[in-house]
């Protein structure tokens, strides 16, 4: 990479993160419903153009980071090493600490429990968190049946899947009840793999020996 390339995805990575910046801080104040791209974009200095090429939706302002998250642990379980179950890769990538949990920025919490408010708020990103985790599992059903060497649509596939997913979404709703009482980061953390390793520990039983 060029210095001048280097520059250029620079930039481009500040003007992403000052048009985010700004459409949170709108939808905290007005609520995620009320603010339209346009409001965004004069915010940003930016044009509305420019906010849909870094975000295609409204949406992907507030959830590009948990799609972010969910297409990690995907690419992490369809490249794990070979030997290694699904399981096992699904429970060593949910239980590190990342983003805001990662460090002890208050900042970071606070995104977190603006995310959690506005999501509570708004029937359109309560309908966008479904999308994504419904999509998300059918990718974790495709994996689990390809180890299995079954169909996709195979039930104990899908039944792994859920299970799995389920404990996605227990942890990221502990995580947001925890910012949203004003818990530090470190605790959080704390809380949240404890929550992960039972809750794995539960289903390994039944999922476990090497079945999935």
């Amino acid at each position: 990479m060029t210095i001048e390339t280097g520059l250029r995805e620079r930039k481009k990575q500040q003007t992403r993160q000052r048009i985010q910046d700004c459409a949170i801080a709108l939808f905290a104040e007005r609520g995620f419903d009320k603010v339209p791209v346009a409001t965004i974009a004069r915010a940003a200095d930016v044009s509305e153009a420019t906010v849909f090429n870094y975000f295609p939706s409204k949406e992907d302002l507030v959830y590009d980071g948990m799609e972010a998250f969910e297409n990690a642990l995907i690419d992490t379980i369809r490249g794990r090493p070979a030997g290694t179950t699904v399981l096992t890769a699904f429970r060593d990538f949910v239980l590190q600490p990342r983003g805001a949990l990662a460090g002890s920025e208050p900042a970071g919490i606070e995104r977190i429990a603006t995310v959690a408010r506005l999501t509570a708020g708004s029937p359109a990103l309560q309908g966008r968190e479904r999308q994504t985790f419904d999509r998300f599992t059918r990718a974790l059903a495709e994996l689990v049946a390809d180890e299995r060497g079954v169909r996709p649509d195979d039930p104990e596939a899908w039944v792994a899947a859920n299970a799995l997913m389920g404990v996605n979404r227990a942890m990221k709703e502990s995580v947001h009840r925890q910012a949203l009482a004003g818990h530090n980061g470190k605790r959080i953390a704390k809380d949240v793999l404890a929550l992960g390793r039972r809750t794995l520990d539960l289903l390994e039983d039944g999922l476990g020996a090497g079945r999935v």
